[in-house]
């Protein structure tokens, strides 16, 4: 009984983080790719918070095995041991380095309030790898609930293009490419969450130690990513050009995201992380409005809304409906 009701705080404690942490992260991305000075690489960033979240796991697995000893033998004997399995996370890595350089991109080019609800398309591209990979049924409330999120998302994309500009000090910004490179990113995000989905279940590896594989993968991917794109930058300013304490703090939040998304999973359910979620978007918009010069139009509202409810309706499972006369 007692365990239950850690289970219960930890769920809660989970959902509550993830909620701060969604909306502290629109925000953060969307102040940093639009403020005065120099402009951090995003390619570099991306690569930083992979190395923070692979330290961090380290760190876990080396508590939860007891010391130096139980880490090594567990690197030992699920990593190097087994490579074929390792090489089958580096599928989701590689996925995961190009989504969240395409979030930089966006964060770029869309105010932090477009930037959250577009994002919330991931629902939609979830649930089509999910009944494609994991061969998973989904119910009419849910179907219906991805076409209101659809329309949810046009309505919002509406509103930004009739919607006067917002005129930024930062550098030019264009919807189009800032919403195309939400959706493509919102495509990663689903393949990527799906194909790692199948891998937890289908293995006693706990989830700190495939955080692990997906970094060791995901380094040399990212570096790749940083000197492909931004060679020259790097080889004439610097590897942390642009680098400064909120750039670093920007690294740390990235990377817990993976982490926190791992307590939530663990803990919690479907219902209750789309919760969080939609109270992060609500959290975007109205901060900014303060923070952003973001105008809060009708027809925002009403798009913001048809998101909002289509995830917890996305969450709702239907009671099956007991038939009369059966035995109770």
């Amino acid at each position: 009984m007692k365990k239950s009701g850690e289970n219960g705080n930890l769920k809660y404690i989970s959902l509550l983080i993830l909620t701060v942490q969604n909306a502290m992260l629109g925000l953060s991305m969307r102040y940093a790719r639009t403020r005065d000075g120099d402009m951090f690489l995003s390619s570099t960033a991306v690569l930083m918070a992979e190395v923070v979240k692979l330290v961090t796991c380290l760190a876990i697995v080396y508590v939860q095995t007891g010391g130096i000893t139980g880490l090594v033998h567990s690197i030992q004997t699920i990593i190097i041991q087994n490579p074929k399995d390792t090489l089958k996370v580096c599928v989701p890595s590689f996925v995961y380095v190009i989504q969240n350089n395409l979030l930089y991109v966006s964060a770029s080019h869309l105010d932090a309030a477009t930037y959250q609800v577009s994002y919330q398309l991931k629902i939609l591209t979830t649930a089509m790898f999910a009944v494609v990979i994991l061969r998973k049924e989904l119910h009419r409330t849910q179907w219906f609930s991805l076409l209101t999120l659809v329309v949810g998302v046009v309505l919002v994309q509406l509103a930004q293009t009739d919607s006067p500009t917002t005129h930024t000090t930062g550098p030019e910004q264009n919807r189009l490419i800032g919403f195309a490179a939400a959706l493509t990113a919102c495509v990663l995000s689903g393949f990527a969450g799906i194909y790692f989905e199948k891998m937890l279940k289908g293995s006693d590896i706990t989830v700190w130690m495939r955080n692990v594989q997906l970094s060791l993968c995901s380094i040399p991917f990212g570096l790749l990513t940083c000197f492909l794109y931004d060679g020259k930058v790097i080889h004439n300013q610097g590897f942390f050009f642009g680098y400064d304490k909120f750039v670093q703090y920007l690294v740390i939040l990235q990377a817990c995201g993976g982490l926190i998304v791992a307590m939530v999973v663990k803990y919690a359910d479907n219902i209750l992380k789309g919760f969080a979620t939609s109270l992060a978007i609500v959290i975007s918009c109205v901060a900014s409005i303060y923070l952003f010069d973001f105008v809060l139009t009708l027809q925002f509202t009403l798009g913001a809304a048809f998101v909002i409810g289509s995830i917890f309706l996305y969450g709702y499972v239907p009671k099956k409906t007991t038939i009369v006369g059966s035995k109770v």
